[in-house]
């Protein structure tokens, strides 16, 4: 993560910064497992310095995690409403048919009191009453009819029921991955900032200056064109975030993580993005880096764990990590490991 480290004209204040960095550790932790909550001080500044970048890295990683299990407990609290929707929809119409039958059901004991034969003899109108027989029989047969509904309506009530039951506990279990790696993330930015609080004031203070000293102004971005008008809409609101915070599991206006950012400046576009780097990866056709055109989505890293969006001549333009505002960066700050046009 220390590779991609810029200057940067603006930051947050130190308890704006530590409640960020608090905030972003919380989903690295299910993948790499949390530092030591007491770990010392390094031995030296430099290798102080090393360890916070590696733990900002494994914070960001942790990040795009949470970010994931977020999106699937979105989509599984859908799942959960449609599902109660359809179970409602269908307990009705079961009592609507259960009431039918049963009041059909009782004209025809009412109806049938009496033997058929001797109903017949009895009867001043032996021809009428066996009109009504026949219409009796046509009863009984969609009486069956109704009854075999009835039974497969409450076979599908019970499906969805249980089907219900399973999805809500897959919600369960996808919230608790959420908060598990919430707490991930905290420890390991937590862990950062006591790093950084152990260091000798001079030597703090020069990491959170290199941290914010990235450029937040309008660098030289060329001449280069978005290949379509949605990708140039991307870009524009990319550039209207510059100088916001990060802030981890954040996808704006007031703050952002990395594929925050880019997610919210494709919909300002009215384009729709996955919410995590690695998804935003796939959700458009990969060119080389050497036809990177403004508006592209670069990925980072093997993992593709860091996203930002090509912004023109050879910049970038991203969310880093905690502590360092939305800003333009070369695109080379880190290994790239994909780019997408949307």
């Amino acid at each position: 993560m220390g590779s991609h480290r810029r200057p940067a004209a603006s930051g947050l204040d130190r308890s704006t910064r530590v409640t960020v960095l608090s905030a972003a550790a919380a989903t690295a932790a299910a993948a790499f497992g949390a530092a030591p909550v007491g770990a010392a001080p390094r031995d030296t500044p430099a290798e102080t310095r090393t360890e916070v970048d590696r733990l900002y890295a494994q914070a960001e990683q942790a990040t795009e995690a949470f970010n994931s299990a977020g999106e699937r407990a979105d989509r599984l609290r859908e799942r959960v409403s449609t599902a109660q929707d359809r179970i409602a929809r269908g307990q009705d119409r079961v009592n609507t048919m259960r009431g039918a039958l049963g009041a059909l059901a009782g004209a025809q004991y009412r109806a049938g009191g009496v033997d058929p034969s001797l109903a017949l003899l009895l009867s001043s109108d032996p021809a009428g009453y066996l009109d009504r027989a026949a219409t009796l029989d046509r009863v009984g047969a969609l009486q069956a009819g109704e009854l075999k509904e009835l039974l497969a309506a409450q076979r599908g009530l019970a499906q969805e029921r249980a089907e219900a039951t399973r999805t809500l506990a897959e919600l369960d279990r996808s919230r608790q991955a959420v908060a598990r790696h919430k707490r991930v993330v905290e420890r390991k930015l937590g862990e950062a900032r006591r790093l950084l609080d152990a260091l000798p004031p001079g030597q703090r203070d020069a990491y959170d200056r290199a941290s914010r000293s990235g450029r937040d102004t309008l660098p030289d971005l060329g001449g280069a064109t978005a290949p379509s008008a949605r990708a140039a809409a991307a870009v524009a609101a990319a550039r209207s975030a510059v100088g916001r915070p990060y802030v981890w599991g954040a996808n704006g206006p007031s703050g952002f993580d990395c594929s925050g950012l880019t997610q919210w400046s494709y919909a300002q576009a009215g384009v729709g993005l996955p919410r995590t780097s690695q998804a935003q990866r796939y959700a458009g056709r990969q060119v080389p880096l050497s036809q990177a055109r403004p508006g592209d989505l670069v990925a980072y890293r093997s993992d593709a764990s860091h996203i930002g969006m090509y912004a023109g001549n050879g910049q970038v333009i991203h969310a880093p990590y905690p502590g360092a505002p939305v800003r333009y960066d070369p695109v080379g700050m880190m290994p790239v490991s994909s780019v997408t046009r949307v």
